[in-house]
């Protein structure tokens, strides 16, 4: 008897379809098992923050509260029995089950909390749900949530005395008590807007988007803690690298406790911490220590408006690429490449030219081209993986050293002259100078670090007055010393001005040269300070540091030693050149960095040099600066030769 062919036809059709209708139901059913985490998540977090309301010391403080923890402990571990299979399952039933006998128990709030929290956790851990948002919560539109949906019962406050708080048989959460607050991570707050809380009048919220339930939890997360808080918090946030190394994304700072932070840095400093990230969570979106990626979003932005005709934008555009985007990161590639950051900086001074020159547009987007690829070199040079003890090391060093040696030479020129003309009183108003700017430099450290950042504009503009500001006083006083290098001339003045001491006028003239050029160098050197020590080896920078002021201190130490044993005339010789050379290189410094900072034009100076040391910059504005200041110095140099020619004549 042959088979029924048919029916074996038939028998794939049936099983396929059986096997199809298996598979619908069996997701259905691993979709509504696995819908069991966050709820059961939720009632462990609600569990380990609520529990001290209902039992203190071993005894019921609130039978309704109680017969709640207990109710919500039984519903955890029917959920958790539901889940699907995990080598972690039987773990988490068993940890319901150790809960349920420990609130039987009326066990310490304490060890409640630490038993929930730890089952919580291993429950994400074994079954992972969305822990965060996907772009950085928006708390305006979440306070405007908060008042048509909350405040009702909530308070605009967040204290628990809305107007119909009252009438509510279980009271509303307080989301302004602190010590619950510290308790509860934005997600967990998040949890109980997606789903409400059975059995009382907080109902289910998932019918708003989820960006708006992820505004509402960060809005209601920040009532406990004070603007006050969160002004202390962004100073700590911004000193602290390993801080933002311990937050570094969104997922992080969702399921954060200010308690659990608090175990690692103290409470005080958890909740300031908390209080700042709540009030702004796109903090710890910041681009990575190193990236470019505001400069080129900016490039980007500055190239699109200038093809669509709107120069006036393109220029400001390319102008925050640099010192938004650029400028932060510049010290601490000066001090890994410096060559390579003299290329990006001419690049993008090239590109800003461009802009002002109306170039054609193919021309200027492969300047942006150019730029992108030195950035790609950049990030790589400023990647974590290429810091090195050595390299911090020999950038604080050499820093140090090239922004001290001009204040050096300029202080000590000032000494040695009052020194050679006996105007030992005046010397306290020369060192009050240097050692005020460096006290300055010092608070300018802790308010860039502590308190503001400094903006890049802010950085080019000191630099860019200050250098100028020098130039113009070396320049007078090298015209001055120049004159008495003559022996005859030294003497006359030595006659006048023995019988009388300097005036309060010229003596507080000296104070103020004395802090300006110190001051000037000590800003750059703190900022590039700041970079390095965020990148930690801070042992190797003070190393750094340490040798570099020894080298200063022994070249200050020769200077005066050998100005002491130098003829009075050879003296204001040197001293008058050294004061000249001071003014060229000051007065490129100047112009440079005004050029930066957009307050003075660039016109690039095609293949130019480039030696940062002299104060020699490819463009024709600080080229011609220096030449202005050259040719007033010759000048200045000639007409006292001419005075002293005629004197001797006499």
């Amino acid at each position: 008897m042959f088979p029924n062919t048919t029916s074996r036809r038939k028998f794939p059709r049936a099983a396929a379809l059986l096997v199809a209708l298996y598979c619908l139901l069996g997701t259905g059913i691993a979709i509504a098992q696995t819908a069991d985490v966050p709820t059961a998540w939720r009632l462990l977090d609600y569990v380990a923050v609520d529990y001290g309301g209902a039992v203190a010391g071993g005894r019921i403080k609130s039978a309704s509260e109680y017969a709640e923890m207990t109710e919500f402990a039984a519903s955890v571990s029917e959920r958790l029995a539901a889940l699907p299979p995990s080598p972690a399952k039987t773990g988490l039933i068993a940890g319901a089950a150790q809960l349920r006998s420990l609130i039987a128990a009326k066990g310490q709030p304490e060890d409640v909390a630490r038993l929930a929290h730890g089952i919580a956790s291993d429950l994400l851990n074994a079954y992972p749900i969305p822990l965060a948002p996907a772009r950085a919560p928006d708390l305006t539109r979440g306070s405007t949530l908060f008042a048509q949906n909350c405040a009702s019962c909530h308070g605009m406050n967040g204290d628990a005395r809305g107007p119909d708080a009252a009438k509510l048989a279980t009271p509303p959460i307080a989301f302004a008590e602190i010590a619950r607050a510290r308790q509860r991570s934005a997600f967990a707050l998040y949890q109980v807007i997606d789903q409400g809380i059975d059995g009382t009048a907080m109902q289910s919220f998932s019918s708003l988007p989820p960006e708006d339930r992820w505004a509402l939890a960060f809005y209601a997360g920040r009532f406990a803690f004070t603007d006050a808080m969160g002004a202390k918090g962004e100073r700590i946030w911004k000193s602290d690298a390993s801080l933002r190394q311990r937050i570094p994304n969104l997922t992080t700072l969702a399921g954060l406790t200010p308690q659990a932070l608090a175990v690692e840095i103290g409470q005080n400093k958890a909740d300031a911490v908390m209080a700042y990230l709540r009030r702004h969570p796109d903090a710890v979106m910041q681009p990575a220590a190193g990236s470019l990626t505001v400069a080129r979003a900016k490039l980007a932005q500055s190239l699109a408006a200038y093809q669509a005709g709107d120069r006036r934008t393109a220029r400001e555009l390319a102008l925050s690429a640099y010192l938004d985007g650029f400028e932060p990161v510049e010290p601490t590639l000066t001090a890994r490449d410096a060559t390579l950051m003299g290329h990006i900086e001419g690049a993008m001074g090239e590109f800003r030219a461009a802009l002002q020159d109306g170039r054609p547009v193919d021309e200027v987007a492969t300047r942006v081209q150019v730029i992108n690829g030195l950035f790609d070199d950049a990030e790589a040079v400023l990647s974590p993986d290429a810091a090195s003890s050595a390299s911090t090391f020999l950038g604080a060093f050499t820093i140090l050293l090239r922004e001290g040696l001009e204040a050096l030479l300029i202080v000590v020129a000032m000494i040695a002259f009052l020194r050679k003309a006996d105007r030992s009183e005046v010397l306290p108003y020369v060192h009050g100078g240097w050692i005020g700017a460096l006290v300055a430099g010092a608070l300018t450290w802790a308010v860039a670090t502590y308190a503001i950042g400094i903006s890049g504009a802010s950085r080019e503009l000191t630099e860019g007055f200050g250098s100028l500001f020098a130039a113009v006083v070396l320049l007078s006083v090298g015209i001055w010393m120049h004159g008495k290098a003559q022996a005859d001339q030294w003497q006359r003045y030595i006659r006048e001005r023995m019988s009388q001491a300097l005036s309060r006028q010229s003596a507080w003239f000296l104070f103020g040269l004395a802090f300006v050029v110190v001051y000037r160098e000590v800003f750059e050197t703190i900022l590039f300070y700041a970079a390095l020590w965020t990148q930690g080896n801070g042992g190797m920078l003070l190393a750094g540091a340490g040798s570099a002021v020894g080298v200063l201190a022994l070249i200050a130490w020769g200077m005066l030693s050998y100005s002491r044993e130098l003829p009075i005339a050879k003296f204001f010789t040197y001293s008058a050149w050294l004061m000249a050379a001071l003014t060229v290189v000051l007065a490129g410094k100047g112009v440079a960095a005004l050029q930066e900072a957009g307050i003075i034009d660039i016109a690039p100076l095609a293949n130019g040099p480039r030696v940062t040391m002299l104060g020699i910059f490819p463009t024709w504005q600080s080229v011609a600066a220096q030449v202005a200041m050259l040719v007033a110095v010759l000048s200045g140099f000639m007409l006292n030769r001419r005075r002293g020619m005629v004197a001797a004549a006499r």
